[in-house]
């Protein structure tokens, strides 16, 4: 009985696996697309988007959870726009959770 439910289990795995990897690869050429407009490049906007769960984790806690994905997205922020630069970094995460 559990050898049946194992393979099963092992066979689902690589199907959660592919899901997610096209969930990334959609999310990365809406993003690629929108960078167009603003000017910046993809790689930046990657970066952006890669720290939506740790700005979600900052805004929920009120500034106490404060991730390595969004410190590099704050300083990517920051770097490219000049009113980022006067934001808090808790507008620029209420910013990232929005895009």
């Amino acid at each position: 009985m559990i050898r049946p439910l194992l393979l099963l289990a092992l066979a689902a795995l690589p199907l959660s696996a592919f899901s997610s990897s096209f969930a990334g690869t959609t999310a990365g050429s809406s993003a690629g697309a929108s960078s167009q407009s603003s000017g910046s490049s993809s790689g930046d906007d990657k970066v952006v988007l890669d720290a939506r769960e740790d700005a979600a984790a900052f805004v929920a806690s009120d500034g106490a959870i404060r991730g390595i994905w969004l410190e590099a997205a704050l300083t990517r922020l920051r770097e490219r726009d000049t009113a980022a630069r006067e934001a808090s970094d808790l507008a620029l995460a209420r910013k990232i959770l929005a895009l």
